[in-house]
């Protein structure tokens, strides 16, 4: 059965893009460096190995990417989002949309904002 394993984002820097992740609660699962290529990746996910995820690329001395205008966001379901959303705001965490019901439906979502720009929206697991 075929199944999405991760989406690939690229990132200015490593670090500060894995610690905004981790604060979502996503774990590293593993890094790997390929100084020949000029880059480093890192893969992080919830369930580990066989759940799906992000991949983080760093290339080597390139700081920032210009988004396009087709990529929305990143999704991520999440137990408790009004507790969460205080918790990433207390660090510093840019929030483009405040929790609440999304229109004209009854989810609850909440848009943040990552260290590199992209959008990360929450939804309120049921």
């Amino acid at each position: 059965m075929s199944k999405i394993l991760y989406t690939m984002i690229r990132v200015g820097d490593l670090d500060r893009s894995i610690a905004f992740y981790k604060r979502l609660g996503m774990q590293e699962i593993r890094r790997r460096d390929v100084p020949d290529g000029k880059y480093t990746l890192a893969f992080l996910g919830f369930d580990g190995e066989g759940g799906s995820g992000i991949e983080l690329t760093y290339n080597y001395g390139v700081a920032s990417y210009e988004h396009g205008t087709a990529f929305g966001n990143l999704v991520i379901g999440v137990p408790d989002i009004y507790r969460l959303c205080e918790e990433v705001r207390a660090t510093g965490v840019k929030i483009r949309r405040e929790p609440g019901p999304v229109k004209f439906g009854t989810s609850i979502i909440a848009f943040l904002e990552d260290p590199d720009g992209y959008k990360v929206e929450l939804i309120q697991d049921p």
